[in-house]
């Protein structure tokens, strides 16, 4: 596949799998030896990322992703975005705290006959979990 086809591919994972929670895309984009490296360690299939999405939708039922930025060349696509979301339900060891939310993070995607076979996610999960600790009275 021709690199614009490869950011394509990933375009339609931000769009459908986060910003329109459609799981079947997860099967659609990836193989069941897709590996993401993420912040919290790696994930290897389908099933394995969407244990994640949903934990992650659960706590931030609003989340949306801006896509700022691409670049791309051959297999690989990088991805730089902005999630924005209201901390509206348990999780991450913190109660609901319903304050809107706001991290930046970038995605860099290896992508194989239009599926994702390994990706890596870097984005400020410290900055995130910061701004839902419960604030001090």
């Amino acid at each position: 596949m021709s690199s614009e086809q490869n950011v394509q591919v990933a375009k339609r994972w931000f769009e459908e799998v986060w910003n329109q929670r459609r799981t079947e895309t997860v099967y659609e984009l990836s193989r069941p030896d897709s590996v993401g490296h993420m912040e919290h360690g790696d994930v290897t299939g389908p099933e394995a990322f969407l244990a994640f999405h949903t934990e992650f939708v659960k706590t931030f039922p609003d989340v949306k992703i801006a896509i700022e930025g691409v670049v791309a060349e051959g297999e690989e696509v990088v991805v730089r975005w902005l999630a924005s979301a209201t901390h509206g339900g348990e999780g991450f060891g913190c109660p609901a705290t319903n304050r809107p939310v706001r991290f930046r993070g970038i995605t860099w995607m290896r992508i194989r006959d239009g599926k994702i076979v390994e990706a890596w996610d870097a984005w400020n999960a410290g900055g995130l979990m910061q701004q839902i600790q419960p604030r001090s009275r």
